[in-house]
């Protein structure tokens, strides 16, 4: 102890020579002075709190017994007083006996509507004190969690306590720390408080409205979304929040005023969707435009003629605005919105001026010699200017693109990156055995797959000669094949072996529901294969001599060969097998000098490919027994997929003139017969012109490849279905002139 003043070592000595309590407690008052004394450093504090002890500090402030007529409330302000000053001292606030009496702070500060307490509002201050101390620390924040200090704060927030803007505080310390584990699986808690603040929020009118904003940011960034948004529509939140953005953003403010405000509508368009904005009955679109045109000028204004520095500052607000804009050009891609001329072209030029400002950005990071030594933050900085320029470039073709073809080498070698660290996250969960610490390396990148943001625009992209020629360049297609694989890991979902102790028992439990976050992810990865499928499809169709020539390509058809037939036959999954078993024709007809006719897998492939085409029309599900309709289970998904089955028509066609032993499958399967019974039962003259050219085309290659299916076709009733439907060419194949 040597570095203990002479004061502190003979204090410890009377604290430890202490033949009773009230000894010790008159020496109390000689340490809260000595405590604050310059003095007293780390080694002194925590030779002074071990001489205490917690036990007696604990007696103290849980004692209700009145001694010499002195009140309760004392002992527990010299109490607190003495562990105000030692929570400063990061080792004592998270000392073992520190954290095991955090109930006993909360207890103080919970019961401070008491009338106790009136007259010493200085202990509770004091144990607030303590509290914010504690959750400065990882070990603080882990142990205040554990004894649910976040429904306490809430209610104490929720029933107007004293000085609640403190368990205000550290109620947001530890959502923001913990995320949507912190709320736990009731939502009552979150809406119950949430309720409060966003109320006080719309009718606070001083500056405090703006403290409000960030907290319900934080509270709504780190909610519970699966178990928040089903009851959301039963709670005022959602109107107080609208009704205090909308008063904000439609008065003269300042910046101090709206960056917050901005920041936390874009929390809650990310929680409840764009349609949020569309709270006002007289006039839907007016907020949701005018929060479109704030988020783009405020983007110019944070990225026009600024270095990458400069607009890194204010990194937090630039993506607040990204996420507007993203959510609000996916929802105008769906047609639900109905917007005049006028109101259109306002729209497009605020986004190209943003999307000006974001691309010029893009390029300065893109020419700079450092640009891939960027820290972990600003990497992440730019891969949400590289997420919100493809969700615009996914729906404007056109705009900027000598500009965009120059950024997609750097963009590719974010995204993958991005990807691969994702993919690496995924997996680490996926191994981990229950209850086991992640070991996750993957840092920040690897929260969002940037590629899987990518695939839309890279539809388009991969149509662009210039840009299909730099994916070439950059063997694109190989990181777009991987995934494909990971995606595939995802929709294919195989449960868990059983163990073998419990193999053969008689199952008492039914079977478990799959959790709702895999299935969400499952259709995610549903949408992200389809994607795939039709950048690759671009690709085989407008690079075949690449194509042909490519292991990859090759590669990725043995692939859809193994995989297609494996796919469970779910409605859900219906547009993906239309796109891989189409995918898998052109590819087919691209490589057929590399498929052996005796590979089985193929056999499954084609199997899988015709019950796709050949259950999409029938006559059986229509009112009319005379009427050819699309199949009930292909209705929900036909704008999806009527393109693709004339495409699958169109090519299955192409393949029998190359590989004409496909034919054999057609006819052994009853397809070919199938389509004559079933074009012989529909009314003359209501066969829509492609259906009958896709059909009559498809017959003809049939009979041109394999002329054993002519009887066939006769004797289904082809001479009447020629005739019926004026199929002039598959006459003259079956029955000559």
């Amino acid at each position: 102890m040597g570095d203990v003043s002479e004061p502190i070592k003979k204090c410890i000595l009377i604290l430890k020579n202490a033949r009773s309590d009230t000894e010790k407690f008159a020496a109390l008052f000689m340490v809260t002075k000595l405590v604050k004394s310059k003095d007293c450093n780390s080694t002194a504090k925590k030779a002074l709190f071990e001489a205490i002890g917690f036990q007696f500090l604990k007696k103290l402030l849980t004692s209700n017994s009145v001694e010499d007529d002195c009140p309760p409330s004392v002992y527990k302000s010299v109490a607190l007083s003495v562990l105000t000053n030692f929570c400063n001292e990061p080792e004592l606030a998270t000392h073992p006996e520190m954290l095991a009496n955090i109930p006993v702070f909360l207890d103080i500060v919970q019961t401070s509507d008491n009338d106790d307490y009136d007259d010493n509002l200085i202990i509770i201050s004091e144990a607030y004190t303590c509290l914010q101390c504690i959750a400065e620390h990882e070990a603080g924040q882990r142990a205040l969690i554990d004894v649910g200090a976040i429904k306490k704060m809430s209610e104490i927030y929720s029933h107007q306590s004293f000085q609640t803007d403190e368990a205000l505080n550290i109620l947001v310390k530890l959502v923001s720390r913990y995320g949507p584990a912190a709320w736990g699986s009731d939502p009552k808690p979150f809406h119950a408080l949430v309720n409060k603040i966003a109320l006080d929020f719309a009718t606070d009118q001083s500056e405090r409205k703006f403290e409000l904003a960030t907290v319900l940011s934080a509270l709504l960034y780190s909610c519970n979304k699966s178990t928040v948004l089903p009851g959301s529509s039963d709670e005022t939140w959602p109107q107080s929040i609208y009704k205090a953005l909308h008063d904000i953003l439609t008065s003269k403010i300042g910046k101090n005023q709206r960056d917050p405000a901005l920041k936390l509508a874009a929390n809650i368009v990310d929680l409840l969707g764009i349609e949020w904005t569309f709270n006002d009955e007289e006039n839907p679109k007016k907020f949701f435009l005018l929060l479109l045109q704030l988020c783009a000028i405020e983007v110019r204004m944070q990225l026009e003629d600024r270095s990458f520095k400069q607009a890194f500052a204010n990194g937090e607000l630039v993506t607040a605005c990204f996420i507007v804009l993203e959510l609000s050009i996916n929802y105008m891609a769906t047609d639900q919105l109905d917007l005049e001329q006028k109101e259109k072209q306002s729209v497009y030029t605020s986004l190209k001026g943003a999307f000006n400002a974001v691309v010029s950005l893009l390029t300065k990071v893109s020419n700079d010699k450092n640009k891939d030594k960027l820290p972990e933050a600003e990497k992440i900085f730019v891969g949400a200017m590289v997420r919100v320029l493809f969700a615009w470039i996914a729906q404007e073709t056109t705009a900027m693109r000598e500009q965009i073809y120059a950024l997609l080498p750097f963009m590719f070698s974010l995204a993958n990156d991005s990807f691969h660290a994702y993919r690496s996250r995924k997996l680490a969960e996926k191994n981990k055995s229950e209850g086991e610490p992640l070991d996750d390396n993957s840092g920040l990148m690897g929260q969002i797959d940037l590629l899987r943001l990518m695939l839309p625009a890279l539809c388009h992209l991969a149509v662009e000669d210039k840009a299909r020629d730099i994916m070439f360049n950059l063997k694109q297609e190989d990181i777009l094949y991987e995934a494909m694989n990971f995606h595939w890991s995802i929709v294919h979902y195989k449960k868990p072996p059983i163990p073998k102790s419990e193999r053969g028992k008689a199952r008492t439990q039914p079977e478990p529901e799959l959790d709702p976050k895999l299935l969400e992810d499952m259709k995610d990865s549903r949408a992200a294969m389809v994607s795939l499928c039709n950048i690759f499809m671009n690709l085989t169709v407008l690079a075949p001599k690449i194509v042909d020539n490519s292991m990859l390509f090759n590669t990725l058809l043995k692939f859809i060969f193994n995989n297609l037939p494996e796919l469970k036959d779910i409605p859900e999954n219906l547009v993906l097998h239309g796109h891989l078993a189409v995918l898998g024709l052109l590819l087919f007809k691209q490589q057929a000098n590399k498929v052996k006719k005796n590979d089985f897998s193929i056999c499954r492939y084609i199997q899988s490919t015709i019950r796709f085409l050949w259950d999409a029309y029938n006559v059986d599900e229509s009112n009319d027994p005379t009427a050819l309709v699309v199949s009930m289970s292909y209705k929900e998904h036909w704008n999806e997929i009527a393109d693709l089955w004339f495409l699958g028509m169109q090519t299955m066609s192409g393949v029998l003139t190359i590989v004409p032993w496909i034919s054999e499958f057609a006819i052994e399967s009853g397809w070919a017969g199938g389509i004559i019974e079933m074009l012989v039962k529909v009314k003359i003259g209501t066969l829509a012109p492609n259906v009958k050219s896709a059909f009559e085309d498809f017959l003809c290659r049939l009979v041109d490849s394999n002329e054993s299916v002519i009887p066939v076709l006769k004797k289904a009733g082809a001479l009447k279905m020629c005739r019926n439907h004026r199929l002039m060419d598959l006459g003259k194949k079956l029955f000559g002139d």
